[in-house]
Parts: structure tokens; C-alpha cells; sequence
């Protein structure tokens, strides 16, 4: 049985980095939202999923006018991600100012239902514009990277099998690592950052000291937005087939990603989301060998929704999170 195992490993852990990357990046979106006003962002997903059509609309509109030839695919790749970056951080601010702001000093529940309430919606908004533009809500965005490269491990390895991997894997994580890093510089280095972490620890402080608490929470909302649109991107051509639904589980399991490494907490949310790419896809290759076939690979999900309540239950603060007392 660890023969078996140690076989797959490193096709594990590439695809685990690939898959825990785009949950990382859309569970920071989850823990500064949830940072700043206390709310679970169910929206968050089908953002990511917008994302992903926008980036894949502007990709193939490019290509469409014959620049393929003409303009290298990184640099096609980053004119999409910058423009689905500004389009998916504009409605993120859109949605706050519209659909939560007015719930903000509501009970909570109210402002979960809005979540996903918002959540349907761009769902079935996305899906009537696929269809009418291309007459089907499935799309399937170009190949801009889906070059093979096989690492010949087993050379050095008899034991372990040889692992393959596209060259998109290398832009996935590029950016991803690229955009965290990025956002925790800004949270912990520069002015708007030490005004967020000041609104995310006491918000009528905050606004005591003379801090503008509605344009830190829609600049908290417009960059999560941001990244996430960014990371649908990033999905697209990593797996080459979208559809408005893809953000629903996904965007469920970067929130447990956001719960394993401490809700609220950046560099939680990073740990969080690699920790459970990295089982995931473990559960995914040796499910069956470790259930004698009871169990395939179809059951990947039920480890991410374990883990949730097994974390719930023994550190319902998070990895990295630190416990802290509810205010009245």
C-alpha cells in the first residue's frame, strides 16, 4: 500500500500546489471580508467564476482580432488578468455598496442571506450572457499554455512514478504566490493597509481617529474582488473548461481553507488553502488504495468538508489564528 502511494506522490503534490494555489488566493478574499465586517462573503466564489469568464472572454476576443501571432502569451495573459482584475474589483465594490452596506448594522443573518442571494444571482446573470453571446453557459477558453512536460523522477527513483505537468502550472503558481505576497505587503506595510487592520480590530474607533470606514471596507472589498476575478483567470487556463457554477464548490472549500487557517487572518488563509489542495489531491489518487476500492476519487470532497468539522470542533480558531472573545 506506501509502494502504491509513494508511486503518485509527486503527481500529487504538483497538482496539489496547482489546486491549493487558486484556493489560497480565493480564501483571502473570504478572511478580509470576514476581517473587517464580520461576514461570510458567499458571493466571493461566483466572483472568482466571473472572473474566470471575463478573463476568457478577453482572451478570446484578442485572439480573435489576429493578435495571437503578434503578442506573446504571458503578456496576453497579463492584459486579461489586469483587465478582469479591475472589472471583478468594480463589482465587488458595487455589490458592497448595494447589497451589504445597507444590511451592514443588520443581525448577521440578514447579511449571510444577502450573500447568497447576490450569490444566485451572478450565477444565473452569467449564465444568460454566455448563452446569449455563444449560445452555450460551458466555455472553453484557448490554450495559451498547455505545453506537457514530463519530470523523469523515476530516474532518480525506481519506486516513483514519473510526473507530468503543464506549463500553465508554472504561471498558476508564479501568480498566485506573486498576488499573496503582494496583499500582504500592502495589509502590513503601507497607509490604506494599517487602515484596514485598524477598522478590522475596532471599526467606531477607527472612525473616532478620523479614518473613512466606508472607503476602507470598499477598497477591502474591491481588492479581494480583484484577486479572486484574477484567480478565475488563472482556473481558466489551467483547466481550459468554465461554467457558472464552477465557483460554488469551490469557493466553498476556499472558505474552509479560510476557516483551517484562521479565519481573518491573511497568512492563515495562504497556509489554509495549500494545507488543503495538498489533501485534496491525496485523497483523490489514493482514496482507493487506502479503502481496499470501497471509496474512488469521487469522494475527494467529503475530505475537505471532515477536515472543516474536525477543525470546528478541536481549533474552531484556525491553525493560525489566535482565540478571541466575541465583543457585546
Amino acid at each position: 500500500m506506501f509502494q502504491e502511494m509513494l508511486q503518485t506522490l509527486p503527481q500529487v503534490i504538483i497538482d496539489g500546489l496547482t489546486l491549493g494555489s487558486i484556493y489560497a488566493v480565493v480564501a483571502l478574499g473570504y478572511t478580509m471580508v470576514y476581517g473587517i465586517l464580520q461576514l461570510i462573503n458567499f458571493a466571493h466564489g461566483e466572483i472568482f467564476m466571473t472572473g474566470a469568464y471575463i478573463g476568457t472572454a478577453v482572451l478570446l476576443i484578442i485572439l480573435g482580432m489576429g493578435f495571437g501571432s503578434s503578442i506573446p502569451s504571458l503578456l496576453l495573459l497579463i492584459i486579461a488578468l489586469v483587465i478582469t482584475a479591475l472589472c471583478t474589483g468594480l463589482l465587488g465594490m458595487g455589490i458592497e455598496r448595494v447589497a451589504y452596506r445597507p444590511v451592514r448594522r443588520a443581525p448577521r443573518l440578514v447579511a449571510l442571506i444577502t450573500a447568497v442571494g447576490v450569490s444566485f444571482i451572478l450565477q444565473d446573470v452569467v449564465r444568460i450572457v454566455a448563452e446569449i453571446l455563444t449560445g452555450n453557459y460551458i466555455v472553453t477558453g484557448p490554450s495559451l499554455f498547455s505545453k506537457q512536460i514530463t519530470i523523469p523522477v523515476s530516474s532518480f527513483l525506481s519506486v516513483i512514478n514519473d510526473a507530468s505537468l503543464k506549463v500553465s502550472f508554472f504561471i498558476v503558481l508564479i501568480c498566485a504566490i506573486g498576488m499573496m505576497i503582494s496583499l500582504d505587503f500592502f495589509v502590513n506595510k503601507t497607509k490604506w493597509g494599517t487602515a484596514i487592520r485598524a477598522v478590522s480590530m475596532d471599526r467606531e474607533t477607527a472612525a473616532l481617529m478620523s479614518i473613512n470606514v466606508n472607503k476602507v471596507i470598499a477598497i477591502t472589498f474591491f481588492i479581494g474582488s480583484s484577486l479572486g476575478g484574477a484567480t478565475g483567470v488563472l482556473f481558466a487556463i489551467q483547466y481550459g473548461t468554465i461554467d457558472p457554477y464552477i465557483g460554488f464548490i469551490l469557493g466553498i472549500k476556499a472558505f474552509i481553507a479560510a476557516v483551517m487557517g484562521g479565519i481573518g487572518n491573511i497568512r492563515g488563509a495562504m497556509f489554509g488553502g495549500f494545507l488543503l489542495g495538498l489533501i485534496e489531491m491525496f485523497a483523490s489518487a489514493n482514496l482507493s488504495i487506502l479503502t481496499g476500492g470501497i471509496f474512488g476519487a469521487e469522494y475527494k470532497d467529503v475530505f475537505a468538508f471532515a477536515i472543516l468539522i474536525l477543525v470546528l470542533l478541536f481549533k474552531p480558531e484556525g491553525l493560525l489564528g489566535k482565540a478571541a472573545t466575541e465583543k457585546v
